[in-house]
């Protein structure tokens, strides 16, 4: 019975979204898809939204954040 909770608890952990090799937060299984956490300033424009693959969400905070202003 461990074992089983074990592997669940695997795949909801939360994966780590880089830009340029810098952490901007994490994506957490939600809703059938991932919800993005923003962990820094550039990437809070996308914090909290639902995307339907990581790929996506990894786009759109790239996007954010190449196209927000270089602090």
């Amino acid at each position: 019975m461990q074992e089983n909770s074990f592997k669940r608890a695997e795949t909801h952990r939360p994966t780590v979204i880089e830009v340029s090799g810098e952490p901007q937060g994490v994506v957490v299984p939600a809703d059938g898809g991932f919800r993005f956490l923003a962990v820094k300033l550039p990437a809070f424009v996308v914090d909290g939204q639902h995307f339907p693959t990581i790929e996506l969400a990894h786009q759109a905070v790239r996007d954010a954040v190449q196209s927000g202003p270089q602090l």
